[in-house]
């Protein structure tokens, strides 16, 4: 039997300078099972990478679909790659740009909810976004994915 390839995702880590200093965007995700996990559960917005698929525009896409705006223009960072716990591997991409996420609106799933119930419920893929100091967004983050703000906090030091 063939050893199965991890999924590939691509995703975003849009920042902003503030008056405290470096902010970050994180996701929550949505769903029953994510409702009332907080420290270790967020994430940077991102979603599978498509057979053929530029990873910087899988990356916009996925942000668009979980976020409901379009993705800031301007340079982009390479942030490397991250092995989740589940195998996934996740591709990260920086961006300086700012945005409103007061609201957000998500691309939906569904699974059967409550469970052993038969009925099937739609739930948002990211119940809402917010911007975070690095040191939150390390507490906040899948902590796999912490390796994306110790990143970008290097390449940013120069300018900060």
């Amino acid at each position: 039997m063939a050893a199965r390839t991890p999924q590939l995702s691509a995703g975003l880590l849009i920042h902003r300078n503030t008056a405290l200093g470096v902010e970050v965007l994180l996701a929550h995700p949505g769903g029953p099972l994510w409702a009332r996990k907080d420290d270790g559960a967020w994430s940077i917005p991102k979603g599978l990478v498509e057979d053929g698929e530029e990873l910087l525009v899988a990356a916009r896409r996925e942000f668009a679909e979980e976020i409901g705006q379009t993705a800031p223009d301007g340079e982009v960072m390479e942030l490397g790659e991250v092995r989740l716990k589940s195998g996934k591997r996740v591709v990260g991409f920086a961006i300086d740009g700012d945005l409103d996420v007061s609201v957000v609106t998500s691309n939906t799933f569904e699974m059967a909810w409550p469970p052993r119930s038969g009925k099937t419920q739609a739930f948002p893929e990211i119940d809402r976004a917010e911007w975070f100091s690095p040191d939150d967004a390390r507490r906040k983050l899948n902590p796999a994915q912490v390796a994306f703000i110790d990143r970008l906090l290097e390449r940013l030091s120069p300018n900060l």
